[in-house]
């Protein structure tokens, strides 16, 4: 799984849109549509606060869950 796939399937799995998410973790949606398509990727401070947000590891945040 690509990382931008893994942190739409956490957001969905959270039951949030683009737009709650960017609000609870004070980003712009479109910067997490960017994440989601792979145009970028989050830096390692916003990857920690999304693991910590979703409660899982960076691993599993991003697909490596194995």
């Amino acid at each position: 799984m690509l990382i931008g796939e893994a942190l739409k399937y956490q957001r969905e799995k959270a039951g949030l849109t683009k737009h709650e998410l960017s609000k609870k973790i004070n980003i712009s949606h479109q910067n997490i549509g960017r994440w989601e398509n792979g145009t970028i990727l989050p830096n390692i401070a916003f990857c920690i606060k999304l693991a910590d947000f979703y409660g899982i590891s960076l691993d599993e945040l991003v697909g490596r869950d194995s």
